[in-house]
């Protein structure tokens, strides 16, 4: 799966928060702080077609575009292929850097060993 530019990813962030739309519904609902043009997003969703990120079905004379993948399997995916590009598969490094990198603080590391230690015990 081809990794999104940040301009599809924030029109797929729009997709997913309505579960599928028209243009102008993803319009209403991007987050960005500068106005994107009508034309420019439908370009954007074009792309995302392409790609295999979204479908388009026909109503009336106008698309409708749903997500093929959700905003879970694509966290996933780019995840997995971050931790693996960056990290070599070593989340340990990863978490490792973001503390040396003073992006983690110690609180939020404890509430990560938390949630290790419940999900393991579920």
């Amino acid at each position: 799966m081809e990794k999104l530019t940040i301009q599809e990813e924030e029109a797929m962030r729009a997709i997913w928060e309505t579960e599928g739309g028209f243009i102008r519904d993803i319009l209403a609902n991007l987050q960005s702080t500068e106005e994107m043009p009508y034309t420019t997003l439908a370009s954007t969703v074009r792309n995302l077609e392409k790609k295999g990120y979204v479908q388009a079905v026909k109503a009336g004379n106008a698309k409708r575009y749903e997500p093929l993948i959700s905003a879970q399997e694509y966290k996933g995916k780019f995840m997995n292929g971050f931790v693996g590009n960056y990290f070599h598969n070593s989340y340990k490094d990863m978490v490792s850097f973001f503390i040396k990198e003073e992006r983690l603080s110690s609180a939020e590391l404890e509430e990560i060993l938390d949630m290790i230690k419940n999900n393991k015990s579920s």
